[in-house]
């Protein structure tokens, strides 16, 4: 099978399970929610990350996504059913991550400019200009789709669901928070830090927007290298 229908199946896979479908949802609502509150009643210096504050609960919905979408093929033999269709694992692996980056980055788009909406609403004059806050929403979009390909890239080296969201939602929630507290400057370089620089108005580390994105992006394509080894050299 050629790339376009194996990516053509793979969407289908997508569409058809409930639960992708519920966890892109949950990214733009998480993510919009709790931004609105934190924009709402804050008297941050920082007004374009209160108009963002919610990603940080709308990564860990993209991050189950990812993992999920991809987790969901090494249960009950179902890989072995999808190579015996798509023997070239390193093509299937290819179309699996294009079919969950494209309605990533679509959502991911989607979530960035309607939370700049509502939270230039809830801020009222204190609003971020426009040409930052879609400089935001753009980064938000691409933070979200990033991280999301980099839970799909770890689930394929881990092969559980369970595991991997083991490992990356305290990661978020806890010992990036830590180890930002404890380290200065390193913790900038951890894959959630150092893309949302360019959710800040300002940001006083070594990393700018762009680069941060990039920095976030070398650790998403290590992931998806690993997950790729690991389709091709272990047993489906």
């Amino acid at each position: 099978m050629s790339f376009v229908p194996a990516l053509h199946a793979e969407w289908i896979k997508i569409r058809t399970l409930r639960s992708l479908l519920g966890a892109l949802a949950a990214v733009l609502v998480a993510t919009v929610a709790f931004s609105a509150l934190a924009a709402a009643g804050t008297d941050d210096a920082d007004p374009l990350f209160s108009v963002f504050f919610g990603i940080n609960f709308g990564q860990i919905a993209a991050i189950a996504f990812g993992t999920t979408a991809v987790a969901s093929e090494f249960r009950g033999g179902a890989l072995r059913l999808t190579l015996s269709a798509v023997p070239d694992r390193g093509r299937w692996f290819a179309a699996k991550t294009t079919a969950i980056a494209l309605p990533a980055l679509a959502v991911g788009l989607l979530t960035g400019f309607v939370t700049l909406l509502v939270g230039r609403a809830a801020l009222g004059g204190s609003a971020p200009g426009w040409v930052e806050g879609v400089r935001g929403a753009v980064g938000c979009g691409l933070h979200l789709t990033l991280m999301t390909l980099f839970a799909a890239g770890l689930a394929a080296v881990l092969r559980s669901a369970v595991a991997t969201l083991s490992v990356l939602i305290p990661f978020l929630l806890i010992v990036s928070f830590v180890v930002g507290d404890l380290s200065g400057g390193a913790a900038d370089f951890l894959p959630d830090r150092a893309g949302q620089v360019a959710l800040h108005s300002t940001w006083d580390g070594a990393l700018g927007p762009w680069s941060g994105l990039a920095v976030t992006a070398l650790w998403t394509a290590s992931a998806l290298v690993a997950g790729g080894w690991s389709v091709r050299r272990r047993d489906a």
